[in-house]
């Protein structure tokens, strides 16, 4: 296990590097004036040498990227022009509102998937089955904020159960907080329950083909109790994967439906920054969430090894 976790971390700390290169050289070296873009274009000279300056634009690259780098380490991402804020309390501000709404949204698909996976795999072939995979197919095309509108029509205009828009904040309780989160982390798991209980069901049926299904069965063991207590651990695998790729998806990829909802989240402010020419606050976010979905690779990676040691076993 030490020499599977050490390649992994090996990997995790190459990539976030290769990341860091990139975004800085997206954002800040390719042809451009950074400064002239914030000010915009009748700005002065003069001023715009001054900005330029104040965000050390006139310095080399390397040094640049060094300080940059240096500030990640140590929590110093520098202030934003737009808002005259430290870029770090902003983001862990909008982090507050993002990272509950991609684990509530995750954790909706998870169950949805598994449950309507296994429930299609267990009556392959039946009507339950081609329902299941038919409701599927019709997620996979329903854009999230097109069911996003949906929602808010039913459950904020006609029935008024919910709010259709805005955040409390977690000052005002767990319970309206979670219920402000409700609607937007069910639109962003309807899309992606689908794609997972189609991978889930085409896994099920694959272990459901193994020798030690039929001796589990043989053995008496009920036909839900060997669904759930023995294949649909075998078959977790593939499903983990995606369910990784996804919550790093729904942690990267919410911009849409926080705007939809109003919610002051991580996709807000880097639609808002981006709006305002707030390079700062773009390059900041843009890295945290390439280093959100590295990480999140990496813990998929540690569960393989959980789930199956064959994974671990094979890469040593």
């Amino acid at each position: 296990m030490s020499v599977f976790l050490f390649k992994r971390l090996i990997t995790l700390v190459a990539t976030l590097v290769g990341a860091s290169a990139v975004v800085f050289l997206v954002l800040e070296v390719l042809p451009g004036n950074a400064a002239q873009l914030l000010m915009g274009p009748d700005a002065s000279p003069e001023a715009v040498q001054e900005l330029a300056s104040q965000l050390g634009l006139d310095r080399p690259p390397l040094q640049r990227y060094a300080d940059w780098i240096g500030g990640l380490l140590t929590g110093n991402l520098g202030n934003s022009y737009a808002y005259s804020t430290p870029v770090s309390e902003l983001v862990l501000e909008r982090l507050e509102v993002t990272v509950p709404l991609a684990v509530m949204a995750m954790a909706l698909t998870a169950v949805i998937a598994l449950v309507a996976g296994v429930y299609a795999a267990s009556r392959h072939n039946r009507l339950g089955d081609v329902g299941v995979m038919g409701l599927s197919q019709l997620g996979v095309a329903i854009p999230n904020f097109w069911f996003a509108i949906l929602l808010i029509l039913l459950f904020s205009v006609h029935l008024k159960w919910f709010s259709a828009g805005g955040f409390p904040g977690w000052g005002e309780g767990l319970l309206p907080g979670l219920r402000a989160l409700l609607l937007p982390a069910l639109s962003l798991a309807v899309v992606q329950s689908a794609i997972l209980a189609r991978i889930t069901r085409s896994a099920v049926l694959d272990v459901l083909r193994e020798d030690f299904v039929r001796t589990a069965r043989a053995k008496g063991v009920s036909r839900r109790g060997t669904l759930w207590g023995h294949v649909l651990r075998n078959a977790m695998v593939p499903v983990v994967t995606v369910m990784g790729l996804q919550f790093a998806e729904l942690l990267a990829g919410t911009i849409v439906v926080e705007s939809v909802f109003y919610l002051p989240g991580l996709g807000r402010l880097i639609f808002q920054s981006i709006a305002n020419r707030d390079l700062i606050v773009v390059r900041n976010c843009v890295m945290l969430l390439a280093a959100m979905v590295v990480v999140v690779n990496f813990v998929v990676d540690l569960l393989y090894a959980a789930i199956d040691p064959r994974v671990q076993a094979s890469d040593i």
